[in-house]
């Protein structure tokens, strides 16, 4: 395998994560009745999408073809995390635990891919420009989770 297919091979599998947490967070501001979180989660769901453009361009410039959808697991995710806020007492913290655990997941994949020195230097580029707006969401929804388990019933966002 050539090594251009082997890295657009990396990135067709960041896309498909892409596509994933895109739907997930338009299913998470479905489940939630805060504007501010729906707000939050409207916005994940456009930069995810952002970033799905973003990496089907660079894939492309490796001549390679980008994936069109998203994963199984992603969907078995979503199917759990709506599972999970319809027995839960506090939909929005169940809603908040689920991104968490998935943006958790996306720093892990795009720091694995980051691992080849062998990257071209525009793809690098644009792979941690995406991890550390990922993980500065993932540092957003720490503290609104932790904002959920410390607040009054009378108290809001």
């Amino acid at each position: 395998m050539k090594y251009f297919e082997e890295v657009a091979n990396k990135l067709n599998e960041l896309l498909e994560k892409n596509y994933d947490a895109e739907k997930g967070y338009k299913f998470a501001a479905e489940q939630v009745k805060n504007p501010q979180l729906q707000s939050f989660f409207n916005e994940r769901a456009k930069e995810r999408y952002d970033f799905g453009h973003e990496l089907k361009s660079e894939i492309r410039n490796f001549g390679e073809a980008p994936d069109k959808g998203s994963s199984f697991a992603g969907d078995a995710h979503r199917a759990w995390m709506n599972l999970k806020t319809t027995f839960s007492s506090d939909k929005e913290e169940a809603v908040l635990e689920e991104a968490i655990r998935g943006e958790k997941a996306s720093v892990e994949e795009y720091n694995e891919v980051l691992k080849d020195t062998n990257i071209p230097t525009s793809t690098e580029t644009i792979l941690r420009k995406q991890r550390d707006s990922i993980t500065a969401s993932l540092n957003k929804v720490e503290s609104l989770e932790n904002r959920a388990d410390h607040r009054d019933d009378n108290k809001t966002w």
